[in-house]
């Protein structure tokens, strides 16, 4: 399906010059002399690279149709991620290069959501806020009251992230995917 440039929304996935790619940030621009234009981010999603670029508005591009299927993270072989269908039982292994950032955030008996582009695995969808036990962190430090103060925090996956202050070992907090910042407390 082709749609006009000027239709674009973030997230949306596309083919552009071939490639399969997703908007990641996109800006329309109307200088004072000469035509508009439109600034797009597109991270490929086959390699993963991230090109910024210009385009006429008059452009058109072809919206890929992605296909999302509920699953389950069961565990980690090797440098593999298995996965399952819940409702048929079907079992899907993803190689570790594929979700460079998401698995980070993975826990056993996570729901997730798969994204398939003619069958093609092409990445997986995390809840947007998840919550994580904190495994290892300093004790906070008395007096030490500056405003905004984190330190580190070692999550059940292996992953850091800023906490406050008050946050100690053993407590759940919920953290974004997004951006893998301290959301809250559990």
């Amino acid at each position: 399906m082709n749609i006009n440039i000027n239709d674009i929304k973030n997230g949306m996935t596309i083919i552009m010059d071939g490639n399969l790619s997703q908007i990641v940030e996109f800006q329309h621009v109307k200088p004072g002399k000469g035509p508009a234009f439109v600034r797009i981010k597109l991270k490929n999603l086959r390699t993963g690279a991230i090109v910024e670029d210009t385009y006429n508005t008059n452009l058109k591009v072809e919206k890929a149709h992605i296909d999302k299927m509920p699953m389950q993270y069961l565990y980690q072989d090797g440098n593999k991620y298995v996965f399952m269908n819940s409702q048929t039982y079907d079992q899907i292994e993803i190689p570790e290069e594929k979700l460079e950032n998401e698995k980070k955030f993975l826990k056993e008996g996570m729901e997730i959501t798969i994204d398939f582009y003619e069958g093609e695995i092409i990445g997986i969808t995390l809840p947007e806020k998840i919550e994580f036990e904190v495994v290892e962190t300093e004790p906070a430090v008395k007096g030490n009251t500056t405003n905004n103060a984190m330190k580190d925090a070692t999550i059940e996956t292996g992953f850091v992230v800023k906490v406050p202050l008050f946050i100690n070992q053993g407590e759940k907090i919920i953290i974004s995917t997004k951006d893998g910042k301290y959301s809250s407390r559990a």
